[in-house]
């Protein structure tokens, strides 16, 4: 018998009339649909001093050497919700001029995009600068549409001003 992967968005019964049933409003099955955050594949230490480091996990999928992970700050702030957002800023490179704002996808959380984002950077010579939203990594909060807006805006502001 074939050895079978992870599974991905496949739905039994019950999750279906959960999906569809509970509750019956457009708003939350949309919600339920759009949203499918990660089992967080990294977490964030800070040291004595106040420096924040990222701690990757297996699932993350790292490929470059420790070097390169030195050259990955990370950061939290608020966003206008009250939600603490986890950022990302990937220095690729440093004599850059721009800085890329990047919204990942709906299923992947910074850990899983951390390599991405170095390989994207080095290709198109600029820095990347990422966040999670709500619900996502190390981001607090449920995740939903207003509070996906308000994640930006908080990301947005924390690029424009460190």
């Amino acid at each position: 018998m074939p050895e079978q992967g992870p599974r991905m968005n496949v739905f039994s019964l019950g999750e279906l009339c959960w999906l569809f049933c509970c509750p019956p409003c457009p708003g939350r099955i949309a919600a339920k649909l759009a949203f499918l955050p990660p089992e967080p594949t990294y977490s964030v230490h800070t040291d004595p001093q106040g420096a924040a480091s990222l701690h990757l996990t297996e699932r993350a999928d790292w490929q470059y050497s420790q070097r390169e992970l030195d050259a990955v700050e990370v950061c939290h702030t608020r966003s206008s919700r009250g939600n603490r957002v986890g950022c990302m800023f990937v220095r690729c490179a440093p004599n850059s001029r721009y800085t890329l704002l990047f919204s990942h996808g709906n299923a992947v959380d910074l850990g899983q995009m951390c390599s991405f984002y170095i390989g994207l950077g080095s290709r198109i010579n600029c820095n990347v600068f990422s966040y999670d939203y709500s619900g996502y990594g190390v981001s607090s909060g449920k995740p939903s549409e207003k509070n996906l807006y308000a994640d930006i805006e908080a990301a947005w502001q924390v690029l424009r001003n460190k």
